[in-house]
């Protein structure tokens, strides 16, 4: 029986705002809660708005720890939790998604606009380089994706994205299904030619 990995930490990429679909906020909020239940730590981008506000909420309201980070410019302009375990400032984008990944064990998008689909593409393409072993997972809420899952087919199928690099990407509609895919996750081989003086 192969060894599961172990999620003490997960980085969260989603919406600064909370769209209209009550759905995906209560699924914000059971993957907050089951979090805390979990002991595992939230980390994510600091906001108190939108889904990123509520699964920070459930984590705290269940117990359980919250990193927050954030770049300066941001910070004026956003609702910044106050009230998280940890908040970090950062001095631009780059520095917080590269803290948010050293701090992280895994990572999971729930929905988003262009900056969860930034956040979500670049760490996707870090495992494709061998940058990084961590599991990848998609939040899935009510088919919200589901155009997103198609168009990756479509570059499967045209040739530009090969099946073991579309693999990365976990998905599943339940925030528990989709934290059992995650730790059972095996990660593919870093190639030979990628050492480590070379990323």
């Amino acid at each position: 029986m192969s060894k599961e990995i172990q999620i003490d930490r997960l980085a969260v990429f989603c919406g600064s705002s909370s769209g209209n679909d009550m759905a995906i906020t209560e699924a914000a909020l059971r993957l907050g809660q089951l979090l805390a239940e979990q002991h595992i730590e939230l980390v994510y981008g600091a906001a108190k708005i939108g889904v990123m506000g509520e699964v920070a909420k459930a984590v705290l309201d269940h117990g359980g720890r919250v990193v927050g980070v954030i770049p300066e410019f941001l910070k004026r302009k956003e609702v910044v939790h106050l009230g998280l375990s940890e908040l970090i400032t950062t001095e631009n984008m780059h520095q917080r998604k590269l803290i948010m990944s050293e701090r992280s064990d895994g990572f999971v998008a729930l929905p988003g606009g262009f900056g969860t689909l930034e956040e979500l593409f670049e760490i996707i393409t870090w495992s494709q380089l061998g940058l990084h072993q961590k599991p990848v997972g998609l939040l899935n809420i009510n088919g919200f994706y589901d155009p997103l899952i198609a168009l990756l087919e479509g570059m499967v199928r045209k040739g530009f994205l090969k099946m073991e690099n579309f693999e990365i990407l976990l998905v599943a509609s339940e925030p528990n299904q989709l934290l059992h895919k995650m730790r059972a996750y095996k990660p593919k081989e870093v190639p030979k030619w990628l050492t480590q003086d070379r990323t």
